[in-house]
């Protein structure tokens, strides 16, 4: 067998007609009808669509510091079974991500592992604090390359510091990733505030908190010409409020989860932690105003907000419970069928939404290419007819904390290559990518 030639056969890329894929050293090198290459390992893909490797803009690694919910590892192993060539770590590690050694040891970390590539999220403030600017430039120039920032879990809510990050970053085309959130008028809050809060005697946390910060950042964005992303939109105000930011040629970007896109407030009425969530599961009308901004373009990715917890932190009483989901081995599931099996988006759009964009936000270069000869080698196999339910205890993540427990979900991930190199074959874990400075090593 030739190492690292592999021939796909009878894909449907991105969903249109079947034709062959030749990976070889790590790049498309021929795509088309009947192929052929001596020493290939031929892989039969009739029935399989061939997508672009998919890029998370927003996932918790959780190491360094809080090895006890996710590590590196883990966490890319996860990732590559679900579909993932490239993860945006974010900040909220311990210690925080906020200087060049803390970015450049997760970026080491995530070649070590080698499943998927790693890209830091530096924090826009000191020890997420929201007191003064971290080292952003450091940061930039550091090994990790970083160029998206975030507090994410905690809003940056003072406007003089966010216009300074807003500033700062475009000295270096970054981008400030936004945790929409006031938290004066979330003090307290458990759940959406609406029905079924009043119902539960749930402090409620009102659509208005995500949207007022929303509001604010898009203007300060337009106001000194920076990039601005807005984290886990989750409110059909939102998605009026970046369209309309849009409309008048802000330079904004806008995230939805799949949890998101599929799962209600009407969940809450269980108390099962599980469905604890920050921002809150909202109403259904939200939820279809979400898939609709997803559909229409208003939305421009999905991003997971993969955030795994050790299972005493979410198997309490709902008041004491952290807030979050695992998300990253079930994305592609979700997504298809909220998006594609509803007839709004078709395979095309979800290359689009889960990898085109997301690199070109994150200024990822080597992700969310076109499977054309010459193009890095990051692609996935997804078997679309493929029904499977969900068990968090066979899931490669540590976090056992999915809302989709129990549930039956169509779509699965046959196969994923990172850099030419099969991550995932069978739908099973294979062997990671080896960077050429973890082989000399």
């Amino acid at each position: 067998m030739a190492e690292n030639t592999y021939l796909i056969r009878g894909a449907a890329i991105l969903g249109g007609e079947a034709e062959d894929l030749l990976i070889r050293d790590g790049m498309i090198e021929a795509r088309g009808k009947d192929l052929a290459a001596d020493g290939a390992t031929v892989i039969d893909a009739a029935g399989l669509i061939a997508l672009p490797g998919m890029v998370d803009v927003h996932t918790h690694l959780r190491e360094p510091g809080r090895e006890d919910a996710e590590t590196v590892e883990t966490g890319t192993r996860a990732a590559a079974l679900g579909g993932f060539t490239a993860v945006h770590a974010m900040a909220n590690s311990n210690p925080v991500a906020d200087t060049a050694g803390v970015v450049e040891q997760v970026h080491s970390l995530g070649r070590a592992s080698g499943w998927v590539d790693v890209r830091p999220v530096g924090a826009v403030t000191v020890g997420l604090a929201g007191e003064q600017l971290a080292e952003l430039g450091a940061m930039a120039d550091s090994r990790a390359q970083v160029r998206m920032f975030s507090d994410d879990g905690i809003c940056v809510h003072d406007p003089v510091l966010m216009r300074r990050a807003l500033e700062y970053v475009k000295a270096f085309d970054g981008v400030v990733a936004q945790h929409a959130q006031e938290p004066r008028l979330t003090a307290g809050a458990q759940m959406n505030e609406g029905t079924v809060s009043a119902v539960l005697g749930l402090t409620g946390w009102p659509a208005v908190a995500e949207e007022s910060i929303i509001a604010r950042d898009v203007l300060l964005a337009q106001h000194v010409g920076s990039r601005l992303h807005v984290c886990h939109v989750s409110t059909a105000g939102s998605v009026e409020i970046v369209r309309w930011a849009k409309a008048r040629g802000i330079n904004v970007t806008a995230e939805v989860t799949p949890h998101h896109l599929l799962l209600t407030d009407e969940l809450v009425r269980s108390y099962d932690p599980v469905y604890k969530v920050n921002p809150p599961l909202r109403t259904d009308a939200d939820v279809q105003a979400l898939r609709e901004g997803l559909a229409d373009g208003t939305i421009d990715v999905v991003g997971t907000d993969h955030a795994p917890h050790p299972s005493e932190h979410k198997e309490c009483e709902w008041a004491q419970a952290a807030m979050g989901m695992t998300g990253l081995e079930t994305a592609l599931s979700v997504v298809q069928e909220t998006m594609i099996e509803t007839g709004l988006m078709s395979w095309a759009d979800f290359a689009r939404v889960t990898s085109f964009t997301p690199a070109v936000i994150g200024r990822v270069a080597d992700q969310g290419r076109p499977l054309e000869v010459g193009e890095p080698a990051n692609v996935i196999l997804v078997d679309p007819a493929a029904r499977w339910t969900v068990d968090p205890h066979k899931m490669a993540t540590m976090g056992r904390n999915s809302p989709f427990k129990g549930k039956e979900l169509p779509g699965s991930v046959v196969a994923t290559f990172f850099k030419g190199h099969p991550t995932v074959l069978d739908g099973q874990l294979n062997t990671p990518y080896r960077y050429p400075e973890v082989i000399s090593n």
